[in-house]
C-alpha cells in the first residue's frame, strides 16, 4: 500500500541536528539516525490525540510511506521499570483517547503497536489489575479493527530476558493477540535480533500448541547492534542495530521502534535526564558503538 517506512522529519535527533548544524556531531546523527524511519511515540504529552495522530499519518500518506505509531498511555504504565510511569486516569479515560487514536488513522495505512511492556509488568499488578488491563488492551484492538481497517496493530511480548515464553503467549491470548496483526519484541531494549527471534518463535510454539495459532512479529533493531550487556536503563557501549526492512530471521520486519540517542530515563549514561529526552552525545557513540 505504501513504497516504504516514513522517515519523521520532526524526531527528536532531526530537531536537534538542524538546531545545531555547527556542532561537530551533528552531521553524523543526522546521516545515521534522523534520516532513518523510526516510530514515533503518542501519550498525554500528544495534546489532542485525533489531531496529532492525524497530522502524523496524513503526513506519511501524501509522500505514500508508512507510518510506524506507538500508543503510550494505559493506565499504570510502566508498573515495573517507573521511568516511564503516567498514563491515562481511567480505562473509561484510555477508552476514549485509543478510540480518538484509531479513528483518526482511519482508512489510511499504518502500523500501531500498543502499548509497550503492558503485558511484561503483570509481575507489578495484582489480578484485578491484570483484569482490567486485559481489557482495556482488547478494547484497544477493538477500536482499530473497526475505526482503522488497514492499520497493522501489535501487542508488546517484552523481550527475550523478561517473561518466559510460553507465559507470554498466555499474556497475549489474555489480551486478545488472535485479533492483533502480530506482536513486538526488544521495543527499548538491547537484544540481538536472533535473541528476539528465538524468543518470537518460542512464543509462537506455545501459542500454537495451546491456543491454536501463531501470529506474525516485529523486532526494535534501533539499539541492538551490540547486543545487551544485561543491563536496560541506558547502558554504555551500546550500538545503532539494523535499519528498518521487511523480514530478517523469522521477523516480519525488523524496526527503530526506540529513538537511538532518547533516553530510557536518570539511570546509567543517561544519568540526570529525564525518559524520552534526546541526548546528543549518547546518540553519537551509539553511531559507532562506544
Amino acid at each position: 500500500m505504501t513504497s516504504g517506512f516514513y522517515t519523521d522529519p520532526s524526531s527528536g535527533p532531526a530537531a536537534w541536528a538542524a538546531a545545531n548544524p555547527g556542532d561537530g556531531r551533528a552531521a553524523a546523527i543526522r546521516d545515521n539516525i534522523a534520516s532513518r524511519p523510526m516510530a514515533r511515540w503518542f501519550g498525554a504529552w500528544s495534546g489532542d490525540i485525533g489531531a496529532a495522530v492525524g497530522s502524523y499519518v496524513g503526513a506519511a500518506d501524501a509522500v505514500d510511506k508508512l507510518p510506524v505509531l506507538i500508543a503510550y498511555n494505559i493506565p499504570g504504565r510502566d508498573a515495573c521499570g517507573g521511568h516511564s510511569g503516567g498514563g491515562a486516569g481511567t480505562p473509561a479515560a484510555y477508552q476514549a483517547w485509543i478510540s480518538a487514536f484509531a479513528s483518526a488513522i482511519g482508512s489510511r495505512p499504518a502500523l500501531v503497536v500498543i502499548e509497550p511492556d503492558s503485558l511484561g509488568d503483570f509481575s507489578c499488578l495484582s489480578q484485578a489489575q491484570i483484569a482490567e488491563r486485559n481489557g482495556m488492551l482488547r478494547g484497544a484492538l477493538t477500536q482499530f479493527r473497526d475505526r482503522a481497517p488497514n492499520t497493522w496493530t501489535y501487542l508488546d511480548a517484552g523481550n527475550p530476558a523478561w517473561i518466559g515464553a510460553a507465559t507470554m503467549a498466555q499474556h497475549l491470548d489474555g489480551a486478545g493477540a488472535r485479533e492483533a496483526h502480530g506482536f513486538s519484541l526488544n521495543i527499548s531494549n538491547y537484544f540481538t535480533t536472533g535473541e528476539n527471534t528465538a524468543y518470537g518463535n518460542a512464543i509462537n510454539s506455545a501459542l500454537s500448541s495451546t491456543y491454536g495459532y501463531t501470529k506474525p512479529y516485529v523486532v526494535d533493531t534501533s539499539r541492538n547492534g551490540n547486543g545487551s550487556n544485561g543491563q536496560w536503563c541506558n547502558p554504555g557501549g551500546r550500538r545503532i542495530g539494523a535499519v528498518s526492512q521487511t523480514g530478517g530471521g523469522g521477523a516480519e520486519m525488523l524496526l527503530w521502534l526506540k529513538t537511538p540517542g532518547e533516553s530510557d530515563g536518570n539511570c546509567g549514561v543517561g544519568g540526570g535526564s529525564a525518559a524520552g529526552q534526546f541526548l546528543p552525545e549518547v546518540a553519537y557513540k551509539m553511531i559507532y558503538g562506544y
